[in-house]
């Protein structure tokens, strides 16, 4: 599919392409603002002038969080591109500290962490905003999960919550059992950005989801776009000064953002 000029916008840097305006930023100060839906903390990132009320585009972060400025500068250009986003904090104000996974010496529990934040305890959080936001208008959602939400685009894709499903490197996917439940239970067109060194998501996962939903065998849409050269978490905290890691970052939102034009 084809985009127009200003289809794919970010306000950091250009892309000097045909087609793409300009890139996702990964430094900045974020423009949405802090607020609670049904109790529960969000960033949102509000479009300027018009754009389809109706619809809201959830972001559901990794494990870093809504505090992570990275997720919330993603959030905004979303909204740039016309899409009301809504980055929800399901972790409580809880998100691994972002230089936690850095220093093997930080004595940080990553077990005692995810007992903390279970499907039980994060899912009724997305829930009650979800349910919110339909009251105040809103009848067509997309979801964006990236490693640990890639868990809950899953699970709204299965109980019919979502329109398009959108994951980047997901974690905490049973393969191929989650794979073969959503080609026979979901009924959103699904776009995986997937990299080359994905513990969480290896080549193996990768090549299961081609066989399972690919050459057309799920009707409503599949595609996986993979960027040589990334490793896990890619399309949130790259490391902007390896060309190959830029291009995935940048790709992948790009990417998502055709994926939402098209379906949502």
């Amino acid at each position: 599919m084809s985009l127009c000029q200003d289809c794919v916008k970010g306000e950091c840097s250009l892309f000097v392409t045909r087609y793409f305006s300009s890139s996702v930023r990964h430094e900045g100060t974020p423009s949405g603002e802090f607020k609670k839906i049904n109790g529960v903390d969000c960033y949102v990132a509000t479009p300027e002038g018009e754009y389809a009320k109706d619809k809201v585009l959830l972001f559901l972060p990794d494990a870093f969080g809504m505090q992570l400025v990275n997720n919330q500068l993603l959030t905004d250009d979303f909204a740039i591109n016309g899409y009301k986003t809504v980055l929800i904090d399901y972790l409580s104000g809880d998100p691994i500290p972002s230089d936690a996974l850095d220093d093997p010496n930080s004595g940080f529990d990553l077990v005692k962490w995810f007992g903390k934040h279970t499907q039980e305890v994060t899912r009724p959080l997305i829930d009650k905003v979800v349910s919110t936001l339909k009251e105040e208008g809103v009848t067509q959602f997309a979801a964006t999960g990236y490693c640990f939400g890639g868990r809950y685009c899953f699970d709204l894709a299965f109980d019919h919550v979502i329109k398009a499903t959108v994951v980047a490197h997901p974690s905490l996917l049973k393969i191929p059992d989650d794979l073969e439940k959503y080609a026979s239970t979901a009924k959103a067109p699904l776009l995986i950005n997937s990299c080359t060194v994905d513990m969480r998501f290896p080549l193996e996962a990768q090549a299961a989801a081609d066989k399972i939903f690919g050459d057309g065998k799920f009707a409503p849409g599949y595609k996986r776009e993979y960027f040589d050269g990334c490793t896990h978490g890619f399309a949130v905290r790259g490391d902007m000064s390896n060309p190959q890691v830029k291009a995935g970052k940048e790709g992948a939102f790009k990417a998502t953002v055709e994926w939402l034009k098209k379906y949502l």
